[in-house]
């Protein structure tokens, strides 16, 4: 028989703290063994954040929101999406990289920050590829390039020919570094020199060319389809093999007379590579999941956006293709590294 002797003399105010330590350490290992295990089924467990490195009214954003209702839904959680826009989409990046790395912080990233600027700066301080554990890729649509809706261009070879005539004095906006880069393929496809204007996100892009603050703009197509079927924007190309049959009346890229000019956006999650690798697999099921949803597929068809869901090597693979295609591009087109 074994008796148990209880102290009767009060404890000390730092043996209660370690005491408090002790009974709470078993809580704090639960939850990484169990990931280890593989028991991810009640994840989320609680709110969960994604990290949008653009303003709302982007691709990258509306996707974003998309999604986190979606996933809400499926899982009871309330998902929601933070805008962190600015500097090149560093300010994004590094706040989702700083948040703790237990799956409750999710990036919700584009071709700029999970590719292009790997290609572009000379010193980027982050590496998409090795702090990034990718989860799947999410979306893919063609770009538009517009103009004020009361600009003398009506095509792209009006544009083409009065940029010409007056070297550097046409602008146009960009949204991030991937709009960069296909604006100045843009203009060494067709021999113009025009002079960029950075801008915080695809939407102030679309609001300062629709203001007429500049000449024309690149943009994802998805976020300036319904401006242009409104007349509040003029598109003059759509960046594809074919139309689109929302905009049945702007030619497709070889209509235009840029056939080679088929420019691409895409968007995908991940989350920071220290994550445990069975919530990374939780998070790739759970996106798949909502993409199955008859909500989610309706809505990107509005869009003429394609959903191109992947396993997380996929993603990585298709990571570093873009990646050496955007090296390439850029020395093609003579961009200097930032």
């Amino acid at each position: 028989m074994t008796t148990t002797i209880e102290s009767t003399t009060p404890a000390s105010p730092k043996r209660r703290r370690l005491m408090a330590m002790a009974a709470a350490l078993p809580a704090a290992f639960a939850a990484p063994r169990a990931f280890a295990q593989g028991d991810t089924a009640g994840f989320p467990a609680r709110p969960v954040k994604f990290i949008v490195p653009f303003p709302p009214g982007s691709g990258t954003d509306t996707s974003a929101r998309i999604f986190a209702k979606k996933i809400g839904d499926i899982t009871g959680q309330p998902v929601t999406v933070e805008n962190k826009p600015g500097g090149n989409g560093f300010i994004g990046v590094q706040t989702a990289l700083n948040a703790p790395a237990d799956g409750y912080t999710v990036f919700i990233g584009s071709n700029s920050t999970l590719s292009t600027n790997a290609a572009t700066f000379r010193k980027l301080p982050y590496d998409p590829l090795t702090d990034f554990a990718p989860i799947s890729l999410l979306t893919r649509g063609p770009c538009l390039i517009i103009v004020p809706p009361n600009s003398p261009y009506r095509s792209v070879d009006d544009l083409v020919a009065d940029a010409k005539k007056r070297p550097g004095a046409l602008n146009y906006a960009s949204g991030s570094m991937s709009y960069t880069l296909y604006s100045e393929w843009l203009n060494d496809m067709t021999g113009m020199r025009t002079t960029g204007i950075n801008y915080k996100g695809a939407g102030d892009a679309i609001n300062v060319t629709l203001s007429g603050t500049v000449d024309f703009a690149v943009v994802d197509a998805s976020g300036a389809i319904e401006l242009v079927r409104s007349g509040k924007l003029r598109a003059l190309a759509f960046t594809a093999p074919q139309r689109t049959p929302l905009l049945p009346d702007v030619p497709n890229a070889t209509e235009a007379g840029i056939p080679q000019f088929l420019a691409y956006n895409w968007v995908a999650a991940a989350v920071s590579a220290r994550t445990p690798p069975e919530v990374v697999k939780r998070w790739s099921a759970l996106f798949h999941q909502a993409a199955e949803t008859q909500e989610l597929k309706d809505y990107y068809k509005r869009q003429s956006t394609t959903v191109i869901m992947s396993s997380p090597a996929e993603m990585r693979q298709y990571q570093q293709e873009e990646i050496q295609r955007w090296k390439q591009l850029a020395s093609r087109a003579g961009i200097a590294l930032q």
